[in-house]
């Protein structure tokens, strides 16, 4: 039973140290979408460790838009959330480490923030961890 606690003790130090130091920002990293031969504007991101690459995309206005998202192996829980419907854009989609396809038309220009919006239990929130970007709409 003394070691099972060790264990445990050991474990639960490993991930606050974990969590306490992964708080380093992500540097920008842009992506222009182009505009595939369909119609539509095509991005593939990933999200984990407290980022989403990359973190700032822009795309086209009145273009169709898919954006591909998954997380990074892992057993903390992602997301990717904004909410702009006045500009077309409207989603919160969990994130798995298979591929979620997230389908839009952008119909005004402008900066629209999206995050993670997961917090666990008593630690500062993903988004406030870094894991946010801005979609760019052109």
């Amino acid at each position: 039973m003394r070691m099972e606690k060790r264990l445990l003790l050991a474990l639960l130090m490993l991930l606050v140290s974990a969590v306490a130091f992964a708080d380093e920002p992500m540097k920008e990293k842009r992506y222009v979408a182009t505009i595939d031969p369909d119609g539509v504007q095509r991005v593939a991101m990933v999200g984990g460790g407290y980022y989403f690459d990359p973190n700032v995309v822009v795309v086209k206005v009145n273009v169709p838009v898919e954006l591909s998202v998954r997380k990074e192996a892992g057993f903390v829980p992602h997301n990717i959330v904004l909410k702009a419907p006045e500009a077309g854009i409207d989603f919160a989609v969990e994130l798995t480490t298979e591929p979620q396809i997230i389908r839009f038309t952008p119909t005004k220009v402008g900066r629209y923030e999206f995050d993670c919006t997961k917090k666990l239990l008593f630690f500062t929130s993903h988004k406030d961890r870094g894991m946010h970007g801005v979609l760019v709409v052109e």
